[in-house]
């Protein structure tokens, strides 16, 4: 099949996987959280490692130079961002690497900021170093616009900034509120950043999955003063939904945190699959097609939501997200208790992400991962409001 169709795998299909999203809940219920895709993965990433299985090519991974230079190809064509290829480091994944980074630039005791509802996992990297975190949280104030409805506390930033944070953990693009930063916003966070001697690690792992309408902006677009004070952390597992192949990039703009990312672990890059690793390379060389097919869907999708809900559930607050393909729903409305996940999942056999793991003040809130078929979105959302109406 061409990377300018997709293939939807249907329930029957995906019932099949053996990856947590399908493993963690009752064959009856159809499972909406986990952030990947339920499509066919694109041709060259499937061909690559089905060549890779058939010559046993399964050892440790080594040297791997075309994966830093696929990446800074892609960066330039997507973004105008010039990589340097010689300031891209390999890590086991997202995770790993912000857990790594925040050793090279945090001691346990220290203070980081972040602002949720943000995903779940920056709260579990916090209690990994063993650092203490300050949260500003988003002001929610719901409109048609969702840059107007969640927007930047920067009375709260600005204080956490002097009160001598090290670190600015920033989830960009936007993970579970489906924002993007302006370039206006970011170049304020460098600016106190620079002002305050605080590093600014950026989390843009879902920076492919863009819109046209909503143009991400990589930090270290922004000139030397970002460079000076960013490290940006990525991988092609969101964009190409290769999370389970275990591979990530940390990528600086200048010579001085270029050096200063020397006290990693040199471990780190052998840490990473030698599966992920060359199917990241492939993914960012020869993976637009199937990237820029999967957006048209995507697309399509989360304005389908939209028409669902007004139909069916019209209480629900929804603004379709600026990128990716995670709905952000605001359940209140319904009056389904502490945790509407858990009724949800109970009445409807729907599962989806409980807002409080963003922060608990979003207790309120679903995250709902609309990376499958229009068939599956609109059985779930029908399931949901048959549930919830009983």
């Amino acid at each position: 099949m061409s990377d300018s169709h997709l293939k939807f795998l249907t329930l029957e299909e995906l019932a099949t996987h053996r990856s947590e999203k399908w493993r963690a809940f009752p064959t009856d219920v159809i499972p909406l959280p986990v952030a990947e895709m339920d499509f066919a993965i694109a041709e060259p990433i499937k061909k690559l490692l089905h060549s890779m299985v058939e010559i046993s090519d399964t050892g440790y991974l080594g040297s791997i130079p075309e994966l830093n230079a696929s990446f800074s190809h892609f960066a330039l064509m997507r973004w105008d961002w010039q990589v340097d290829p010689t300031k891209v480091r390999l890590a086991t994944d997202v995770g790993v690497a912000v857990v790594e980074l925040l050793r090279v630039f945090t001691s346990p005791g220290e203070s980081i900021l972040i602002s949720s509802p943000v995903y779940q996992n920056f709260y579990t990297w916090i209690n990994e170093t063993k650092v203490q975190f300050i949260d500003v949280p988003f002001i929610y104030n719901p409109t048609d616009d969702i840059t107007s409805t969640w927007v930047i506390d920067w009375d709260g930033i600005e204080k956490a900034y002097h009160s001598g944070i090290k670190v600015h953990l920033l989830c960009s693009p936007h993970n579970p509120n489906g924002r993007m930063y302006s370039e206006s916003e970011l170049k304020r966070f460098i600016e106190l950043a620079r002002k305050n001697n605080v590093i600014i690690i950026s989390d843009e792992i879902h920076s492919p999955l863009e819109y046209k309408e909503h143009p991400f902006t990589p930090i270290l677009t922004l000139g030397s003063e970002a460079a000076e004070c960013s490290v940006v952390v990525t991988a092609a597992s969101k964009g190409w939904s290769i999370a389970g192949l275990k591979c990530a990039i940390i990528v600086t703009g200048s010579d001085p945190m270029h050096e200063k990312l020397n006290l990693l672990p040199p471990a780190l890059h052998f840490r990473a699959s030698i599966f992920g690793a060359f199917a990241t390379a492939i993914a960012f060389s020869e993976g637009t097609p199937w990237l820029d097919t999967v957006i048209r869907q995507l697309d399509q999708n989360r304005h389908l939501i939209s028409t669902l809900l007004s139909d069916l559930l019209p209480e629900v607050k929804y603004i379709p997200p600026q990128h990716s393909y995670l709905a952000w729903l605001d359940l209140s409305a319904l009056n389904l208790g502490e945790d509407p996940g858990a009724t949800i999942l109970l009445q409807s056999k729907v599962a989806l992400n409980s807002g409080h793991i963003y922060g608990a003040q979003w207790n309120q809130f679903v995250r709902l991962n609309f990376a499958t078929s229009p068939e599956i979105i609109t059985r779930a959302i029908t399931q949901m409001a048959e549930g919830i109406r009983g």
